[in-house]
């Protein structure tokens, strides 16, 4: 097959959480699952945990959309740290103060962020962004689940794991509270959850500590990625399920994930907002070579 021409990424960050940005709104990306492995691949690609599509609006109350790519060529529904990192983007182009992102689970908004919420150690570069990541749910038809349960209290186990809190947050969580979060080990337990039969989409997996009555310490294992440095939507369910346990006085907290800080504020309309960095690493473009090779493996995959 012939090469096709090279094309151009962003490589962005959510605390670690890293991305291939793809932008549909200038190039004619069609983004396949053989592409999204290529491009996630650390050793042969460009290395990330989610591949992001972005694309234009379908309406005009709509800045942009994100489709989402797992590092294994699955799909997501939402991804926060993502949903930041493009809300920042658009923000920087628009010049505006509020944008509005069409996600696979609804539509998003996003504005910088108060100075206050970064805390002690915010650098000077006002990378911090604020996105309304929409209403959580926690039935269990929502998270989903096979059978029906209380989602406070789910009758999944592994190791010293259990008794989950199941959240939905545009995809779905398993939290779990542990006396120390660090010692988990979470590379094994976590593949053996996130298929366990009783979540038929699957599940992320996140084992929290608390540290005190405002501040959580978060691991997470990412549905199709693997441990990550920080999970968006991850930090909200964990919140929202520390809140519903009565763990922390207040239903807004600073989690503490292996990448830096998020905030997460649970407001009244159950609404959850996610404050945070969001940076770009660098810039690049597909060689012509890795997109034939994706190419080869499951037909044409994109045009300059």
């Amino acid at each position: 097959m012939q090469p096709v021409a090279p094309a151009p990424f962003l490589k962005m960050h959510g605390l670690g959480n890293d991305f291939v940005v793809l932008d549909g709104r200038r190039h004619g990306w069609t983004v396949t699952p053989a592409l999204a492995r290529a491009l996630a691949d650390r050793r042969t690609g460009i290395g990330c945990d989610q591949v992001i599509l972005l694309t234009a609006g379908a309406e005009a109350a709509l800045d942009a959309a994100m489709a989402i790519w797992n590092a294994d060529g699955s799909t997501a529904e939402a991804c926060g740290n993502a949903a930041r990192c493009l809300v920042g983007l658009l923000l920087d182009e628009s010049g505006a103060d509020l944008v509005r992102l069409d996600t696979p689970s609804g539509p998003v908004s996003g504005w910088r962020a108060a100075a206050d919420l970064a805390g002690p150690g915010r650098n000077d570069t006002g990378d911090w962004i604020s996105v309304d990541m929409g209403p959580v749910r926690t039935d269990w038809r929502d998270i989903p689940v096979a059978s029906p349960c209380d989602t406070l209290h789910m009758p999944v186990s592994g190791g010293p794991l259990s008794d989950p809190v199941g959240v939905n947050v545009g995809n779905p969580h398993a939290v779990f509270f542990v006396p120390d979060a660090e010692v988990v080990d979470l590379a094994t337990l976590g593949p053996q959850i996130e298929r366990d039969p009783f979540f038929p989409r699957r599940v992320n997996v996140e084992v929290v500590s608390l540290l005190d009555t405002r501040t959580l310490r978060m691991r997470v294992w990412e549905r199709g990625a693997g441990i990550t440095r920080a999970c968006g939507t991850g930090a909200c369910a964990a919140l929202v399920a520390a809140h519903r346990r009565g763990l922390v006085d207040r239903p807004a907290a600073r989690l503490r994930l292996d990448g830096g800080d998020l905030h997460i504020a649970w407001r009244d309309d159950n609404h959850v907002v996610m404050s945070g960095p969001a940076r770009t690493a660098f810039r690049g473009t597909v060689s012509p070579a890795l997109l034939a090779a994706a190419a080869d493996t499951a037909g044409p995959v994109a045009g300059a």
